[in-house]
């Protein structure tokens, strides 16, 4: 066994690959209002570019209803802006310092766009995680040239690697088939 190669290490990336996944996946819409939706937006705010949540206060009133609480009077049209330009296809209400964002019902060809990019999301997720296999797989060869690792250890490792590459995919697939159920739920 080598010190220089870690399995840990490669299901660590991988786990943060799958993480990711889900990150994405929680911005995409689903006919409910969700304050995690418009978290992702980053808003030009001080001259630089900031996370929804850094600039205001998100949430949830009603189940269709987002109200977005901008905490200084002169960002409110930065987020406003933000908002409009984030491909949601939300139309953002404003009263002084809140932003009132209606979710539209959402119909049949806008719910299969949605299981599109959530397919998308998960494609580079797989992506991701079979970068982390070929690293783990190019440490052992090299390792295995090297001397520092005999054939059949190279091998055994190898096939680990690939059985936690074969996990972590299969949990790619079930993240994003749960989150289809989701979006196409009506």
């Amino acid at each position: 066994m080598s010190d220089e190669f870690d399995i840990n290490d490669v299901r660590r990336r991988m786990q943060g690959a799958v993480a990711s996944l889900k990150n994405d996946l929680s911005g995409l819409r689903t006919g409910r209002a969700s304050a995690s939706l418009v978290e992702p937006i980053t808003v030009e705010a001080y001259g630089a570019a900031m996370p929804m949540n850094q600039v205001a206060t998100i949430s949830v009133p009603e189940p269709r209803l987002l109200s977005v609480q901008v905490w200084d009077r002169g960002m409110v049209g930065a987020v406003e802006k933000a908002i409009r330009e984030s491909d949601l296809g939300l139309n953002p209400q404003t009263e002084g310092q809140v932003i009132r964002l209606r979710i539209p019902e959402m119909n049949e060809q806008r719910r299969k766009e949605m299981v599109k990019v959530a397919h998308k999301y998960a494609e580079e997720a797989r992506i991701a995680i079979r970068h982390v296999r070929r690293d783990g797989l190019d440490t052992l060869k090299k390792l295995e040239k090297d001397g520092l690792l005999s054939q059949d250890d190279e091998k055994r490792q190898a096939a680990d690697v690939q059985k936690v590459t074969d996990e972590h995919v299969a949990e790619v697939d079930q993240v994003v088939a749960a989150k289809e159920k989701e979006i196409m739920q009506v």
